[in-house]
């Protein structure tokens, strides 16, 4: 199976179980939960409540390029539903932030299809958390001290990528981003409401010289110069967040205060690499109704399926309070952690 990075794997050459290799990867892997353990005693500290919400759920997630796992459910008569594998616990732990919980976090095992490599494995462990009442920005601290924890006495390091977590982490906007690292004026792109134009962000491009094909999207080129140009100067030397992305490009988080263009999305890279993804959350029922719709039908088109949308989620979402959400990547934080090469050496036992 090809893996998103590039990477070509034989599963049956990937004998981790055979003695020798595990003794080989046990010091990381014990490394893994001494770093667990260090996150979940400050989280303790800080008031959080470690909860433990079910994989399966009726829906995945309603992102577009985000690829759930299918199963049926059968019940005592023989009736048949069909059910998924949750990409990200997020639907679940809304739902108790609607019932009344303020902090909680999980470590939870995600399930995401078509996603293997270096970075990618189609089941890993996602560290999601919520703060009810508290703005987004305090979640970008958050990380920063939990990736000190992780590392508290040198550097990151993916390939020949390293940060320093000891140092003050810088914060830019998408667009300065991309002004800095692709030449590419992307507010030029959206009108005041946030209605993108693809052919003025391509003519960029082709003055930039990236790459592009005919009928490509907005969304399409944005995620090719974010990939491109972008990502690969993100968290050198120090963590970047980088805040601030297009509304259209934030399904779940709610619009900055005064710029219809934008929302309280941040994602935090580390050696170029995508730690965690946060947001002000959107608490709107029928916002969020709406832009489940427009992403399922661009899986539609793109991929010709699509996820049933969640109505007791949307039920619950309109009694959540105000409140800030993230996910990290756990099994990458160890792996920059230890210097280890792909997120696989550092999973206790790795899917087949």
């Amino acid at each position: 199976m090809g893996g998103r990075d590039g990477e070509m794997r034989n599963p049956g050459q990937d004998q981790w179980w055979q003695p020798s290799h595990h003794a080989d990867r046990r010091p990381a892997l014990l490394e893994r939960n001494r770093i667990q353990a260090r996150i979940r005693s400050w989280l303790a500290e800080e008031g959080f409540t470690e909860i433990d919400p079910a994989g399966l759920q009726v829906s995945p997630g309603n992102e577009a390029h985000l690829h759930a796992f299918r199963t049926t459910a059968i019940g005592n008569d023989g009736g048949m539903r069909e059910m998924y594998l949750h990409t990200s616990p997020e639907f679940a732990m809304k739902r108790l932030l609607a019932a009344g919980e303020t902090r909680i976090h999980a470590f939870s095992h995600v399930w995401r299809n078509r996603e293997r490599g270096a970075l990618h494995e189609p089941e890993f462990t996602m560290l999601e958390w919520y703060r009810v009442g508290e703005d987004y920005t305090r979640l970008m601290e958050d990380i920063a001290a939990w990736v000190r924890l992780a590392q508290p006495d040198g550097v990151l390091r993916f390939r020949d990528r390293v940060c320093d977590p000891a140092l003050p982490f810088e914060r830019l906007s998408v667009a300065e981003a991309f002004s800095r690292y692709a030449g590419i004026e992307l507010m030029a792109t959206m009108d005041g409401a946030g209605v993108t134009d693809a052919a003025a962000l391509a003519a960029q491009m082709d003055r930039a010289g990236i790459r592009h094909m005919a009928g490509e999207t907005w969304s399409d080129l944005f995620s090719r110069v974010l990939s491109e140009r972008v990502e690969p100067n993100l968290g050198l030397g120090r963590l970047t967040v980088l805040d601030h992305y297009p509304a259209c490009e934030a399904a779940l988080a709610r619009r900055v205060p005064g710029d219809a263009r934008l929302a309280e999305r941040f994602e935090v890279y580390a050696c170029g690499v995508e730690l965690a993804n946060g947001f002000g959350e959107l608490t709107d029922p029928v916002e969020q109704r709406a832009r489940f719709e427009e992403e399922m039908a661009i899986k539609a088109r793109v991929y010709g399926e699509t996820y049933p949308i969640d109505e007791d989620f949307l039920a619950a979402l309109a009694l959540m309070p105000p409140a800030a959400g993230c996910a990290l990547g756990f099994d990458r934080l160890v792996m920059l952690a230890l210097g280890a090469p792909r997120i696989r050496d550092v999973i206790w036992v790795p899917a087949g």
